[in-house]
């Protein structure tokens, strides 16, 4: 089973760029379709990216054209590039190792999650 790992969370203030990385483990990443999530204060956890085994890649209306997700398999990493970042992007984000069925991702190994907390 694939172990996941996020880093390149932190406080950043409106209109700035964070990179997120996801580092995995234990199965043969290029295999596995991959997703961002995040969740809020007091709300569901949300999909914001998702990236296919292939590199086709979807995202949440929220956050096209500010937010890419793209995939390493040499370095088993997959990365959410957050720019023109707002104060509604605050929430813990996760890595998700999954699948597409069809034009649906479904979420099945989680990481721990990593902060991104924007000021204003």
């Amino acid at each position: 089973q694939v172990q996941l790992v996020e880093s390149g969370g932190g406080l950043v203030q409106a209109g700035g760029s964070l990179r997120l990385s996801c580092a995995a483990s234990g199965s043969i990443f290029s295999t596995n379709d991959m997703g961002w999530y995040r969740q809020a204060p007091g709300k569901q956890r949300e999909l914001v990216a998702a990236i296919s085994s292939g590199g086709n890649t979807n995202y949440a209306d929220s956050v096209k054209g500010r937010f890419i997700t793209s995939r390493d398999n040499a370095k088993n990493t997959v990365y959410l590039q957050m720019n023109s970042l707002k104060p509604e992007d605050t929430a813990v984000y996760y890595c998700n190792a999954g699948y597409y069925w069809g034009t649906n991702y479904y979420p099945q190994t989680w990481g721990q999650g990593t902060q991104v907390t924007v000021s204003s």
